[in-house]
């Protein structure tokens, strides 16, 4: 029986460091040396920080918390990709392996008019929470559990509904595009509901408030880059994007 890898390489990591949100940041060169190739990325940013504790200096501040891929907290830019080189993976999914002895890895915060730095790699995304709260829910009476089952559902419109609220939240889909647009984030939100029958009943309200509020804390406009869909961790189709507009343009008559 094979057990783990105990190949090491070191790492030349360039990482932002900055105290606050007001704070000027800049990059800092770390050389990380015996970094095991079986170590997640963010691991990898524990045995850095381990090192810089025990130097006296100030660990650098990063969001992590499930580290299974599941709560979108460890988003990061990783040498100018979201969550870093491989296909719908989330940072804490990441691992060394990926990359190569004495290798250059670039890893800063996610960028957004929307997403002010609090300290290092940690930014503040509650602008998402914001649009959730605008109208991500349904408050209508669909009775318990049984009773939502019984309600007929077409089998395509329950799976590309599931395929919908497969979205964490990271921001990946923001920090990718060159507009910083929230679009299928806010469309995913939307079309998990739009496509259900119990979401239909606040479905006018529901999206237009939605749009509304993405679009008074700066998110930017989609202009169809696509690099949303590219980068997002759960593979998100921006076919999302197609079905919001067509929700927005139903609610003003």
């Amino acid at each position: 029986m094979g057990g783990l890898s105990d190949k090491k390489i070191t790492l030349n990591l360039k990482i932002w460091r900055q105290q606050d949100g007001i704070a000027d940041g800049k990059m800092v060169d770390y050389r990380l040396n015996d970094v095991k190739t079986d170590m997640s990325f963010l691991e990898m940013l524990d045995l850095l920080n381990e090192r810089l504790i025990r130097e006296g200096e100030d660990p650098i501040a990063f969001d992590h918390d499930c580290r299974e891929g599941i709560c979108g907290a460890c988003s990061l830019m990783i040498n100018g990709q979201a969550h870093g080189p491989e296909a719908e993976t989330t940072t804490c999914q990441l691992h060394v392996r990926k990359f190569k002895d004495e290798q250059t890895i670039v890893v800063g915060p996610f960028r957004a008019e929307a997403f002010g730095v609090h300290k290092d790699l940690m930014v503040d995304r509650s602008a998402l929470d914001a649009i959730v709260m605008a109208g991500g829910f349904i408050t209508v009476a669909t009775g318990n559990a049984p009773d939502a089952n019984a309600i007929a559902i077409r089998k395509e419109n329950a799976e590309l509904s599931m395929d919908a609220a497969q979205c964490i939240g990271c921001g990946a889909c923001i920090a990718s595009c060159p507009n910083a647009a929230a679009m299928l984030f806010t469309s995913a939100k939307v079309s998990q509901f739009a496509l259900l029958p119990q979401g239909k009943i606040e479905a006018r309200e529901r999206v237009r408030t939605m749009v509304e509020k993405m679009d008074d804390l700066g998110f930017g406009n989609c202009t169809n880059e696509q690099e949303c869909e590219a980068t997002c961790p759960k593979g998100i189709k921006i076919t999302n994007i197609a079905r919001m507009n067509r929700e927005f343009i139903k609610s003003l008559f």
